[in-house]
């Protein structure tokens, strides 16, 4: 959908009226009961067509939580989550629709709405300095433009708008589809798959791209490729990383597709870009598959000292929307993969949140996982010692995503 004018995005303080049709006519009103700074986003299973709830709770190691009576409920069915500058943003993703933006604090160990915003529905979104950069991306070459907007988590306001040619800028005949955004110094690096359309196929499985813009004016400074590893991250998952000391870490999955079958030759790898460069290093390369016995990351979250948490497949259970079950732990300096013991057996699991907490000491990150029992339990991954402890868990419905303000 184009945007018409600035006006594409209308800023309200009040609530806005459902934005789902999908949304239950009698809503049980419940309110948060319990105090805390962590944020659980949590959807109910009793019900259908309602969105997340909203959780407050001191601690995430122990003890047990529930939407029943607790809790707040919003509006629409499908929501993303990315917190930025202390402020928790929930974004409903309107399926080609506009969609709601909801903003909190957490005040007293309680959620505080801020603000309630209407936005087009948007594929990528990032924390870039002091704002929330997102895009609508086109998936249809006879359509090429892509939509960027700036929201200031300040004024908690649209602070810019404009296009990017997303199919001029690959210069192959195939669309730019960007896997995720990511601040680098004062540029914002967004690597992306090349696509034919919205079949996700491509003539190009085995090549990394990343496009680098100048956030001010987000005009397009330079595209990087690379030709060890298939495209950097993956549908809304967040392949790169900045390190403490500047260095750019991007992991590939290996999920290209090619007329709907997995395509790329290049084993899953992570890729770097050091500190100060706009170029991939040659001299660095982790084949990710060789170092763990054939598994892919499809996912992961930096804990801190080049350490990370990640989600992976085995090579047979490869997919082009990849969402691995198993868990383990991976050092990008190092160049290990050490699995996690203690985490449940993959046949038990149905899903791992993707939106997960660490508080970046080196050590230690949470992840929310939803058993196919229908028990949903938060666990504690300690990537010292490549372990998983049970943790909180959530009765009511099944964990999407796990935050924390201060």
């Amino acid at each position: 959908m184009q945007i018409k004018n600035t006006l594409a995005l209308l800023f309200a303080a009040a609530t806005l009226a459902s934005c789902s049709s999908n949304k239950k006519d009698n809503p049980i009103p419940v309110v948060p009961t319990e105090k805390g700074t962590y944020i659980l986003t949590v959807s109910p299973t009793a019900s259908t067509g309602v969105a997340d709830y909203l959780l407050t709770t001191a601690d995430l190691d122990t003890g047990t939580t529930t939407i029943i009576g607790n809790g707040v409920e919003q509006d629409g069915t499908y929501r993303y989550y990315v917190t930025h500058n202390n402020k928790f943003f929930s974004m409903l993703y309107g399926q080609g629709n506009p969609g709601a933006v909801t903003a909190y604090s957490v005040e007293n160990g309680k959620l505080k709405k801020l603000t309630n915003f209407q936005s087009e529905t948007v594929q990528a979104f990032a924390p870039v300095k002091d704002d929330i950069l997102m895009f609508k991306i086109s998936r249809n070459a006879a359509s090429p433009n892509s939509s960027w907007y700036k929201v200031s988590t300040n004024s908690l306001t649209l602070v810019g708008e404009g296009v990017v040619n997303t199919l001029e800028l690959t210069g192959l005949g195939e669309l730019a589809h960007f896997t995720w955004l990511k601040q680098v110094g004062e540029k914002v690096f967004a690597p992306y798959q090349t696509i034919i359309d919205r079949s996700f196929n491509t003539a190009y499985p085995d090549k990394a791209f990343i496009a680098i813009f100048n956030y001010d004016n987000m005009q397009l400074e330079k595209v990087i490729t690379d030709d060890r590893a298939s495209f950097i991250g993956s549908y809304f998952r967040d392949g790169l990383s900045v390190q403490e000391n500047g260095d750019v870490y991007g992991f590939s999955p290996s999920a290209a597709t090619t007329d709907n079958k997995l395509s790329s030759t290049k084993p899953s790898a992570v890729l770097r870009i050091k500190a100060g460069t706009t170029e991939f290093d040659q001299s660095y390369y982790f084949d990710v598959e060789a170092a763990s016995g054939g598994m892919n990351i499809t996912g992961w979250m930096y804990v801190g000292n080049n350490t990370y948490i990640v989600q992976s497949e085995a090579k047979v259970e490869k997919t082009s929307f990849p969402a691995g079950l198993r868990v383990g732990i991976v050092n990008v300096v190092d160049k290990t993969y050490k699995a996690v013991t203690g985490f449940p057996a993959v046949g038990d699991i149905a899903n791992i949140t993707t939106n997960n907490y660490t508080p970046k000491d080196g050590k230690i990150g949470y992840l929310g996982v939803n058993l196919k029992n229908g028990n949903s339990y938060v666990y504690k991954i300690d990537a010292s010692t490549a372990s998983a402890t049970r943790g909180l868990k959530v009765e009511g419905g099944v964990i999407t995503a796990i935050q924390n303000l201060k």
